[in-house]
């Protein structure tokens, strides 16, 4: 899956370039067969032939027959949509007579029209070119045909096929807008998010502890453990182990060290380490190979290894690195129970610059902790003393889980950025009972069983969830506990019931997959369900448009199929169950943030934007939708060690969250390529236009506005650029971002730049 993705962005990237198009027009790639070409026989017969009699004593490829026939060498080639390009090259000739065709020529075929001069009789090496424009096509097929619409005899050669683009065309389009018939309001969840256990989303994402592996869940000097031996060999200890199943015990004169740290100059850290034994402990954080590049701790140590103290730890670094290390050297036998180091600005546990853009971003519900994870994830390892919660192995993915962000962590996450939890519980290998706990422990009283448990971890006064979901792509045999569809809805409404017992009023989510899943779990499980969740990723099409068309189809095709179910399922006749789709997104390229740390491009936020509009036009069905994941795991944030940044998707989400109407009024859909969508405002006294142009022409764009009369003057905010490929990098530049100013609307015509996302605001009574 990661080859085929890289090879999508790279075909993407060599297209997008103005200029000559690389189609190996030359035919000098490989030896044996021209890269890139293929054979074809339209009509008659023939034979092909790669030749070393190029134009100028190269390569070329030839075709001939004695017979009478129709073929062609062919290859088909990215192009952009709605632009002019020159397609050139050389024909020779040698008795070339025709029977119906038209002779030797270049052509262009399944897409726009356009052919050379065809060339008969014989000719020496003689250049041929014509002009076209693509219109909505992004890609052809070049024809070194022979024959054409008809048969040929005699031989001909071609070399040297150039395609040259030439320039964007120019776009005029109008849309019809209605002000006057509105759909039902837009809910604000559908700008939810969701973050899981997984990869660099939570732990190197938000969670802001510098040290893999603080429990060491693998011994020291293992190969899966960031921790190393220096001075002398670690022994891992079983035998009252402080956390998990072992605890190293230094010998006097080594120590451990962890590497790949990163830090800032200037910024202090802090910390704390929990020893067991006797004589001095050196704890330096190092930055450098000099004496001086590093900042230490020295701690005495007076009781033996019966019992375990805990000692504070603060440092300062006097450089930038991204490479540091953490050193514990002892003078005498130690064992070490858990350390953590942290960036002293760290809130409550997490990264200060990941929360700053969290909050930017406004998302109204947070989906935790799974996804595949929840399947196997017990929510009772992420509960009391940190320190003291057992590290697991990740149940469904790498690494470890080392329960450092449970329940406590993830209602301080959302109390912190001021959003709503969204829970789901493990209906995988879990049971009801611990799904029925979960629900006490969140919002239980004091006096309940939970809620006493709760409170003896340090929460009296219960939270409040009003969402919950039961399990995760249950259908899916990758799913831990994984079952058959008859038997999974029993499951769902005797774990419905259970959670509904301990509070009634909370809003159950249940497993959806369009198709019979979906179907079955409406008609079997209505009453004990209010949302059903649909999951969709898209991957990478080199056509810009097709590209960007996915997303919006994908939503389009959930909403058609909820409301045939709508229709054909009597106990959905009187009431409607909406759908929330509670992971979406593009999936592809390589991982370079972590495990599932794609990066994103600016025509992938054009698609999330397209993908909000059709949302927005289907309000009546979709209720929350969760944008999967949040930082860094297919995230629309990504982070290094020490900075954060917005990737182009969560720009277009930002944009849409902070800028965007809530009533949605009727568009028509004779825009494209371009796609329109239009809401009122919360106080309807401005009319909100959402613009997506996924073409690099500019669209001279007019609207025809019924039932509201607009003003002249609009508040523009938009994402734009030159480049399809344009990303940010966190600590870098940023090449995508969302700038706004005030446009005059002349003659109800608005300017739409190329690959551009615009959100319009004028002023409509």
């Amino acid at each position: 899956m990661l080859r085929v993705a890289v090879l999508a962005v790279l075909a993407v990237t060599a297209f997008a370039q103005s200029g000559p198009v690389p189609i190996n027009g030359s035919f000098e790639v490989p030896e044996g067969r021209p890269e890139g070409w293929e054979k074809r026989t339209w009509g008659g017969a023939g034979t092909f032939a790669y030749d070393q009699h190029g134009r100028n004593g190269s390569r070329c490829v030839s075709i001939a027959s004695e017979t009478g026939g129709d073929l062609s060498w062919f290859t088909r080639v990215p192009v952009k949509a709605y632009s002019r390009y020159r397609l050139s090259g050389y024909v020779k000739t040698e008795n070339v007579t025709t029977a119906g065709g038209k002779g030797a020529l270049i052509n262009l075929h399944d897409g726009p029209a356009g052919a050379s001069k065809a060339l008969t009789g014989t000719n020496d090496w003689t250049p041929v070119s014509f002009e076209f424009e693509t219109g909505r096509y992004e890609s052809i097929m070049i024809n070194c045909l022979f024959g054409g619409w008809g048969n040929a005899t005699g031989k001909a050669w071609f070399d040297d096929v150039q395609l040259e683009y030439l320039d964007a065309l120019p776009i005029e389009r109008t849309v019809s807008i209605d002000a006057g018939q509105t759909g039902p309001p837009i809910s604000k969840y559908i700008y939810g998010q969701f973050i899981e256990h997984l990869g660099r989303c939570i732990y190197g994402g938000i969670w802001a502890e510098m040290l893999e592996d603080r429990k060491f869940y693998y011994a020291v000097d293992a190969q899966e453990s960031p921790w190393k031996s220096v001075g002398a060999a670690v022994e891992m200890v079983k035998e009252g182990a402080f956390v998990g199943e072992h605890t190293p015990r230094i010998s006097a004169g080594g120590g451990i060290v962890q590497d790949g740290l990163g830090l800032l100059r200037g910024k202090r850290y802090e910390g704390r380490i929990v020893l067991s034994g006797t004589g001095t402990v050196r704890v330096a954080l190092v930055w450098g190979e000099r004496t001086s590049d590093r900042d230490s701790v020295r701690i005495r140590l007076k009781h033996s290894e019966s019992s375990f103290t805990e000692h504070q730890l603060t440092f300062r670094s006097q450089a930038e690195s991204d490479n540091a290390r953490l050193e514990i050297i002892a003078t005498d036998n130690v064992l070490i129970g858990t350390l953590s180091l942290m960036p002293a600005d760290n809130v409550h546990g997490m990264r200060k610059d990941t929360l700053a853009l969290l909050k930017e971003l406004e998302s109204p519900v947070y989906r935790w902790p799974g996804g595949n994870f929840v399947s196997g994830y017990d929510w009772r390892d992420g509960i009391g003393d940190r320190d003291k919660r057992p590290p697991r192995k990740n149940p469904a993915w790498l690494g470890v889980e080392h329960n450092d962000f449970g329940i406590h962590e993830f209602m301080q996450f959302c109390r912190e950025i001021g959003t709503e939890p969204y829970i789901a519980v493990n209906s995988g290998l879990g049971g009801v009972e611990s799904a029925r706990d979960e629900v006490e422990y969140v919002n239980g009283d004091a006096d309940t069983p939970m809620g006493k448990l709760r409170a003896k971890n340090g929460r009296k006064v219960s939270w409040r969830c009003d969402y919950w979901s039961i399990g995760n792509e249950m259908y899916g045999n990758w799913q831990l506990g994984h079952m058959p569809l008859d038997e999974y809805v029993k499951k769902h409404n005797t774990f419905a019931d259970a959670m509904r017992a301990v509070d009634p009023s909370i809003k159950l989510i249940a497993v959806g997959a369009t198709g019979p899943w979906s179907e079955q779990m409406l008609k079997s499980c209505t009453d004990h369900m209010n949302l059903l969740s649909e999951h969709f990723y898209c991957g990478a099409k080199t056509g810009l448009i097709e590209h960007v068309q996915q997303i919006p189809n994908e939503v389009r095709g959930k909403a058609d199929a909820q409301r045939k179910y709508w229709a054909a399922i009597p106990s959905l006749a009187n009431r409607k169950v909406p759908i929330a789709l509670d992971e979406w997104n593009y999936w592809y390229g390589p991982y370079e943030f972590g495990e599932l740390g794609t990066r994103y491009f600016l025509q992938d936020a054009l698609g999330i934007a397209a993908g909000i509009h059709e949302l927005t036009r289907n309000s009546d069905v979709f209720y929350m939708a969760n944008y999967a994941q949040t930082v860094n795991v297919i995230g629309a944030i990504k982070t290094t060690k020490t900075a954060a940044a917005f990737e182009t998707t969560g720009l277009a989400l930002k944009l849409y969250r902070d800028h965007y109407g809530t009533l949605p009024v009727a568009v028509n859909e004779n825009s494209g390529p371009l796609d329109v969508a239009a809401a009122w405002n919360e106080k309807r006294n401005a009319l909100t236009i959402g613009v997506v142009n996924p073409t690099y022409s500019e669209v001279a764009l007019k609207l025809e506005t019924r039932g509201a009369k607009l003003g002249r003057s609009a508040r523009v905010w938009r994402i734009a650029g030159t480049d399809r490929m344009a990303y940010n990098h966190p600590g870098g530049s940023p090449q995508v971002t969302i700038a706004s100013e005030r446009e005059e609307i002349a003659g109800e015509v608005v300017r739409v730049p190329a690959l551009s996302i615009s959100v319009i605001e004028v002023g409509a009574r």
